[in-house]
């Protein structure tokens, strides 16, 4: 299906390099005839390539710090410009952890890293959604998305003080997506996503031995960046008109697994290599 998107207008947070879901997402958007605006915080894109992905799609990057409620006026006002009117899409695609970056044991956190990270990774999907609010930014039916993980609402030790941010930020979700539906059927909704390997993912303790696990406990196998960014365009797209405050399992399954014969292999052949050792 072409053109699901032609004509509507958003700003899409987050990308970095080529293995960021936001990136995909704006390339997603592109191809189905949306527009948009790049945003990341102005340190991030001097560590990125966004230049490269603004100049392939046709949009404007304006540089913003989503924990700066002036930052955020200025991006959705320089937006608003920029496309001419009302915002039919935003994508919240932030997340950082400095406790998880610098290996800092749940039970043992810092204190001032964590309301760092809240801020960033959680936080700062109401500012957004607060500034667009303020300025009436968005249109009628429009759609706003963020993306969020599992452990919002189960535990993985290492995910550490990240899976309190999650849980936050899908909680921001329904709050605001009442009042933004009363107000002007405005969608809000998170997806969580498979472990995916993008840049910030790659700094959780032990990622790759859990991608590995996530795939052979999922029925369809673990969902890709391109699979998320498909989703946001189908959230984004009129097709979706009804779907509000609801946090998306986009993981092939893996949230109603309880076991699959693909992990109890592994446990079993360990198993019978232990028993076959000798004593």
């Amino acid at each position: 299906m072409n053109g699901l998107l032609h004509g509507k207008k958003g700003i899409i947070f987050g990308a970095l390099d080529a293995n960021s879901i936001a990136w995909k997402v704006a390339e997603a958007v592109h191809a189905q005839g949306g527009r948009f605006v790049l945003t990341n915080a102005p340190i991030a894109m001097r560590m990125g390539e966004i230049n490269a992905l603004a100049e392939r799609t046709g949009s404007k990057i304006i540089p913003a710090d989503a924990t700066s409620e002036t930052d955020l006026e200025a991006l959705f006002r320089g937006a608003l410009t920029e496309l001419g009117g009302g915002l039919d899409f935003v994508l919240h695609s932030i997340g950082m952890s400095v406790n998880v970056r610098k290996g800092k044991h749940y039970t043992d956190l810092n204190y001032e890293w964590l309301h760092k990270g809240w801020d960033v990774s959680a936080v700062s999907f109401h500012k957004v959604l607060q500034s667009a609010w303020k300025l009436d930014a968005l249109n009628e039916w429009g759609s706003v998305v963020a993306l969020s993980y599992i452990a919002a609402q189960r535990s993985f030790p290492d995910y550490s003080d990240m899976a309190d941010n999650k849980a936050y930020l899908e909680s921001i979700a329904r709050s605001f997506g009442y009042h933004y539906g009363m107000r002007k059927k405005v969608r809000i909704n998170t997806i969580s996503q498979s472990p995916t390997r993008t840049t910030a993912g790659s700094g959780v303790k032990g990622f790759d031995g859990f991608i590995d696990f996530a795939e052979k406990m999922s029925p369809l196998g673990n969902a890709t960046g391109e699979d998320c960014a498909q989703l946001c365009v189908g959230l984004f797209s009129d097709l979706c008109r009804r779907v509000t405050m609801q946090n998306l399992f986009n993981d092939g399954g893996f949230s109603s697994m309880g076991v699959s014969d693909a992990v109890m292999q592994v446990f079993q052949s360990a198993a019978e290599q232990g028993a076959n050792e000798p004593k």
